[in-house]
């Protein structure tokens, strides 16, 4: 009966997902969605969050904002034809659109980072090559990539139009020392993060699991009072622009099972069993901006 119950729900909301990616330019209330899949709007908000992991209004925003950014990408799109062509009524519905889920204006994704400045610089920590980027604010960018030619190409797709220096300053130092052993004398290491408010909100839960602690998807949902958004968590977690200081490796699925991980899952475990060895040390203090 329950695996009865379970596949009509997902048929329900294949049938949604279908109904809103063919009217989402029409801007879709919850009642009309759910009207289309022939349930209660109650009831279909209930199973679209729990199979989706978020909400039928925040999928419609994913839509609309993808093809928003599209649009966006052309030269001679503006941001008001940006806005109409995605249904929306106006540009500064597109520019709230854009600052809740990108975390960003539209303005500032179309021109791709051209006002920033960014110093990167190659190093080695003990889990491999690993390349630091960083803007006047903090550390914007830090992955682990053996590869240098291709590990730029990645950071300059992240900000096309940003003005690069291959050049080590303070932000990248005081980042890089946490592979050093001794922990005490960090300076506070300062961030530039730029995502969603959703994402931000589950980095800065990530940046609380102390060294050599370990938790879950779910348990980071908790800790965001959204208990219901694990699947969304292991997505935001799965797009973490700064390797090892936002501690996306310490986040494993309930059974215990270490989970995926963008830089491989033998790196993950080494980490894991380097950070064990420390845990009788003070865990690093980072800073948000």
């Amino acid at each position: 009966m329950i695996a009865d119950q379970a596949y009509v729900n997902y048929n329900r909301i294949a049938k949604a997902i279908d109904y809103i990616k063919t009217h989402f330019k029409d801007q879709p209330a919850l009642d009309e969605i759910a009207s289309a899949v022939g349930i209660s709007a109650f009831h279909f908000q209930r199973i679209f969050s729990d199979w989706a992991g978020v909400s039928p209004k925040k999928f419609v925003q994913y839509l609309s904002i993808e093809y928003a950014k599209q649009l966006l990408e052309k030269e001679q799109s503006t941001l008001l034809d940006a806005a109409y062509e995605t249904g929306l009524s106006s540009s500064s519905r597109l520019h709230d659109l854009f600052i809740n889920i990108e975390g960003m204006t539209p303005g500032e994704f179309k021109n791709g980072g051209k006002k920033l400045i960014i110093n990167y610089c190659f190093a080695e920590s003990p889990f491999g090559k690993i390349i630091v980027a960083s803007t006047a604010k903090g550390i914007c960018h830090m992955f682990f990539d053996e590869d240098e030619p291709q590990a730029v190409c990645n950071l300059i797709s992240r900000f096309p139009n940003a003005q690069y220096h291959q050049v080590v300053d303070k932000f990248q130092k005081d980042a890089l020392y946490i592979f050093q052993k001794n922990w005490h004398q960090l300076d506070q290491i300062k961030l530039h993060l730029n995502g969603t408010a959703f994402q931000l909100k589950v980095w800065e839960a990530l940046l609380k699991i102390p060294l050599g602690g370990l938790t879950t998807y779910v348990d980071i949902a908790k800790k965001i009072s959204n208990p219901k958004a694990a699947r969304a968590v292991g997505t935001a977690t799965g797009k973490n622009p700064v390797a090892f200081l936002i501690p996306c490796h310490r986040v494993i699925k309930a059974n215990g099972n270490t989970g995926d991980y963008m830089w491989g899952n033998t790196r993950k475990s080494a980490i894991i069993g380097w950070e064990a060895s420390k845990i009788n040390h003070e865990p690093i203090k980072k800073r948000v901006n």
